[in-house]
């Protein structure tokens, strides 16, 4: 597990948070799948937790949920910047959109949105008084978000540009059209996978539990579906997609025998 108490160097995914029409079938969905509590008295945004430590966001949104097997949902990521406004500029320099322009959130931070130029969006978050997910790598919280794209090559291109990252390729992967994204400093913060297949560019989002296919079963029990879990070589995963039609996935570490 980890737990993050200042702000992410720059270019790590940070914060995750999700448009749903009703906070509530919301919580009491993610709350049977992960565990999670949640802030009180926020009628458009709520913060949820895991043992107390901050760990996704729900957006109170009323058409949210309109999705359709071509085109989910899904959550979106937030990447940490020290400087939100100038990362703006690198956006739109490279080719991307802004879709929110910066502005402060109370006393938690600086946001804005954007997308890249295949139309694949995402957040910046330059923390204050919240730093971001509190908690990851540990059941019920955020480890991993990788892009899928039928055309990889614009966002090999545009990432780099915007927030210096380096590609590599996997040789865990052979014959997979993936690519890992460093930091400067080398930390791996996800990936770039082309998927012919894939309708559109788009960030994926995958949660760490203990047990996918418990997992899976506890999805389905409250109201959302689940496809077949499945080994990878990294974990054991399974496609969710909650009731609004929202998409993610989960996956669990293999066990370490002694």
């Amino acid at each position: 597990m980890s737990h993050v108490t200042r702000n992410q160097p720059a270019g790590t995914p940070t914060w995750i948070d999700l448009d749903v029409p009703d906070v509530e079938r919301a919580k009491e969905f993610y709350g049977a799948l992960f565990g999670w509590e949640y802030d009180a008295g926020a009628p458009v945004y709520t913060v949820c937790r895991l043992h107390g430590r901050a760990v996704a966001g729900f957006r109170q949104v009323p058409d949210a949920g309109s999705h359709t097997t071509a085109h989910p949902g899904l959550w979106c990521v937030y990447f940490a910047t020290d400087d939100c406004d100038a990362t703006v500029k690198r956006i739109v320099d490279a080719g991307g959109t802004l879709t929110r322009s910066p502005q402060e959130i109370g006393d938690q931070g600086r946001l804005a949105l954007a997308a890249d130029p295949s139309g694949a969006r995402f957040g910046l978050w330059q923390g204050q008084a919240l730093v971001g997910c509190e908690t990851v790598n540990e059941p019920g919280s955020l480890v991993r978000n990788d892009l899928t794209s039928p055309d990889p090559g614009p966002a090999r291109e545009f990432y780099p540009a915007v927030f210096d990252f380096t590609l590599d390729g996997n040789d865990d992967l052979p014959g997979a059209d993936f690519t890992f994204l460093r930091r400067p400093d080398g930390h791996e913060i996800g990936g770039i996978m082309g998927t012919p297949e894939a309708p559109a560019d788009a960030w994926q989002t995958l949660f760490e539990v203990a047990d996918a296919d418990a997992a899976a079963e506890r999805a389905v029990a409250a109201g959302g579906t689940a496809g077949v879990p499945s080994d990878t070589i990294y974990v054991r995963m399974v496609k969710i997609t909650d009731p609004f039609g929202n998409v993610f996935e989960v996956g669990a570490r293999p066990v370490q025998t002694p």
